[in-house]
């Protein structure tokens, strides 16, 4: 059971993960902006800090006794992050969101897990990272033919892009899974903080919870800037006030709930796993977060009469799995 927890933490967390974005669908009448304030305020501040309250013994004094360059860093590529989900909503209309969501995630799970990698001292002697090369590469194979997939479907359904805006939207897109893989970046950045929990006697499950709270203000302040630009540019201060718009608060709170269980379940798992968690557990979360995002998508209607895409879809899927199961077991050998 102690092999297998880590990983059904991680699974668990796939879901929130694969299950957050649902609450995009019920932004109106908010404006995007007024919206994302909301959800990002209860993903990124409310919920973390409640929840390393509760979990974490002295969690200020944790954070001010861990080493400022943890501190600094995890914040730093927290805020980085949040640069690359603004650079997500540029590339969509250049496009297409199926080919933006398969280059994002490729480079958000292989990036994400390789930098860790690199900063691990004597990685390479480790028998088990040849298997995690291995298997995030297969990866990026089936998070590729997932995305080919997508955009087959799109082409059926007639939402073709401009082919002259491909190379903008693809660079666009690069920066930001580079951009996006930063936020587990942090999070490893800011183990000492995390160990630092442990030794005021937080348990292990619950010491990256420190770790979060660090990096998710990075992420929440350059997304507050953000929204608080569009608020300004758009004079929209008065979406919060529209009439009929409690259901979406009520989605952006769910959205934002879901949001940080995802991070904050596969923070327990990661640090169950130990020193490779972060670079084991952050593409199987990506991984199989895009197989919950797809099982929403169908349930939705939105590979209706797209048979051979449809299948094509489902080979992917099928990759990522091996690629999991590969990753998984790579764990058994560090």
């Amino acid at each position: 059971m102690e092999i297998l927890l880590p990983f059904l933490l991680v699974i668990l967390a796939s879901f929130f993960q694969g299950s957050f974005g649902l609450g995009m669908k019920y932004m109106e009448p908010l404006k995007w902006e007024a919206w994302w304030i909301v959800h990002v305020t209860v993903a990124m501040i409310i919920f973390p800090i409640l929840w390393a309250v509760f979990a974490v013994p002295n969690l200020f004094l944790v954070i001010s006794n861990a080493p400022t360059e943890a501190v600094f860093l995890g914040m730093l590529f927290g805020f980085l992050w949040g640069v690359g989900g603004i650079l997500f909503g540029k590339s969509v209309p250049y496009i297409g969101l199926s080919l933006t969501y398969g280059v994002v995630m490729g480079l958000a799970a292989s990036v994400g897990s390789i930098i860790p990698l690199m900063q691990v001292e004597d990685a390479f002697s480790n028998p088990a990272t040849t298997y995690v090369i291995i298997a995030v590469v297969i990866m990026l194979v089936g998070v590729a033919i997932t995305a080919k997939a997508g955009i087959d479907r799109d082409k059926l359904i007639g939402d073709t892009k401009n082919p002259s805006n491909m190379i903008k939207g693809i660079l666009i897109a690069v920066s930001c899974g580079v951009l996006s893989a930063l936020l587990n970046v942090g999070f490893a950045n800011a183990t000492p903080v995390a160990l630092e929990a442990e030794k005021m006697g937080a348990i292990t499950r619950n010491s990256s919870l420190a770790a979060w709270v660090v990096v998710l203000l990075g992420a929440f302040i350059m997304n507050l800037g953000y929204a608080v630009v569009l608020l300004l540019k758009n004079n929209s201060w008065n979406s919060f006030r529209v009439p009929s718009s409690g259901n979406a608060y009520k989605w952006a709170i769910l959205a934002g709930l879901f949001w940080f269980a995802a991070l904050g379940i596969y923070g327990q798992g990661s640090a169950l796993m130990g020193t490779m968690g972060p670079i084991i557990g952050w593409p199987i979360l990506l991984g199989l977060s895009l197989i919950i995002s797809n099982i929403w998508a169908v349930r939705s209607g939105e590979w209706k009469d797209a048979k051979k895409p449809f299948q094509l879809m489902l080979v992917g899927l099928a990759i990522i799995i091996l690629a999991s199961g590969l990753l998984g077991y790579s764990n058994t050998l560090s």
